[in-house]
């Protein structure tokens, strides 16, 4: 860490300054995994168009339905500004294809929230963060391998002291990555209807959690020919899916080969059990094949003018 990064804060609290990348080939890259082609066309009635203007862009909201403010919940250990701008995060990672449909709208006003940047970012099939796979492995969500053993020795007495740990319940410590890989993390602009497309795969599990895909919105920045510069973080979430759709998930390779003891929607302890507000996704797939692909969809209410980096 240089000098200047230490006046600064450290590299992951700061709001996208870094994001000075080339937006190329965004949404470019074929599915990879269990029936690829059901998301060929998931940006079929997307412009693409990059842009130049950074506000927060409010545009008339008619016949808009109000949201409430969507839940902050915690940014959770594995945040990277990856500066991976694009539409398309699964890289190489097999799984059921997720087309992510979201959009954003001011919570006041309801109008739509355009030129957003909006993050994603989840585990693979098997639990594990791109950028902290010697951490994940084992699915112990930060905690390293799950212990084997029966405890021993005389049980802990007293008040508890010291940092808590960043484990599987998602704590908001966040940890420095430990390599090099950026799959199934991505940014892309909302369009004039503040509507933003991801292509990925269903997210696993791993001890602690439940299946969940992690958010950040960024509003008033500025989209360059380089990427998308300054502003600052409105809202950090987390996107929740029903038990139907993990339990027929579950029964798909590779997530049908995963050991990891399954925490359910109901046992979670981020997900604040209040459904679209609280994160939980509209899903669609067959029902009697969910191999075939996977979209899910929601509306985040924000608030444009706060600051909720979620840490």
């Amino acid at each position: 860490m240089t000098g200047n990064e230490t006046a600064q804060g450290p590299k992951h609290k700061r709001d996208l300054t870094r994001r000075k990348v080339v937006v190329a080939g965004a949404g470019a890259a074929v599915a990879v995994g269990v029936g690829a082609s059901f998301a060929a066309g998931a940006f079929a009635d997307e412009s693409g168009k990059s842009g130049t203007s950074g506000a927060s862009g409010k545009k008339s909201g008619s016949a808009e339905t109000c949201y409430r403010l969507t839940s902050e919940t915690t940014e959770g250990p594995y945040y990277i500004d990856a500066d991976k701008i694009r539409r398309d995060i699964t890289e190489d990672k097999e799984g059921i294809p997720l087309v992510l449909n979201l959009k954003v709208i001011d919570s006041e006003t309801c109008e739509p929230i355009a030129g957003a940047a909006v993050d994603i970012w989840h585990c693979d099939a098997l639990g594990i963060y791109s950028g902290y796979e010697s951490l994940s492995t084992g699915g112990g969500g930060g905690g390293g391998t799950p212990p084997t053993d029966a405890p021993t020795g005389e049980p802990p007495s007293g008040e508890p002291t010291g940092e808590p740990p960043s484990g599987g319940t998602g704590g908001g410590i966040h940890e420095e990555p430990t390599d090099d890989e950026r799959y199934l993390r991505g940014t892309w602009r909302t369009d004039k209807q503040g509507r933003v497309t991801f292509r990925t795969i269903f997210p696993g599990w791993y001890r602690g959690r439940t299946v969940h895909i992690h958010t950040k919105v960024h509003v008033d920045g500025e989209w360059t020919d380089s990427g998308y510069e300054g502003g600052h973080t409105c809202h950090t979430g987390q996107f929740f899916f029903d038990e139907a759709s993990v339990l027929a998930a579950a029964e798909v390779e590779p997530y049908s080969t995963s050991t990891t003891e399954r925490t359910t929607l109901e046992e979670d302890t981020i997900y604040d059990q209040s459904g679209t507000t609280g994160g939980l996704l509209k899903l669609k797939y067959n029902k009697k094949n969910i191999a075939k692909g996977v979209t899910g969809s929601i509306t985040m209410g924000v608030d444009p003018d706060a600051t909720n980096t979620g840490t």
